[in-house]
């Protein structure tokens, strides 16, 4: 199982407080409204000092759009270092 998508799945759960996060439920099925994905991309921001911007808040509705997100800027980090 990919270490990121799981660390992914426990920040989405420790925020909305919920055992499981499946990979494709939409987070409003899930009970997580916008204040929590705005906690959810804070903390994920802070775990992987990278930066969301504004703009593409809107594609992340479930933890696989997280992880969409999230995975290609750490490459990217990862290539430039």
């Amino acid at each position: 199982m990919d270490q990121l998508k799981e660390k992914l799945r426990e920040i989405i759960a420790e925020v909305a407080e919920i055992d499981d996060v499946p990979d494709d439920v939409p987070f409003k099925d899930l009970g997580i409204d916008s204040m929590m994905a705005i906690e959810i991309v804070a903390d994920v921001e802070r775990t992987y000092q990278l930066s969301i911007p504004e703009e593409e808040l809107q594609q992340i509705v479930d933890l696989n759009s997280v992880y969409g997100l999230v995975a290609p800027k750490l490459a990217a980090i990862d290539a430039a270092e």
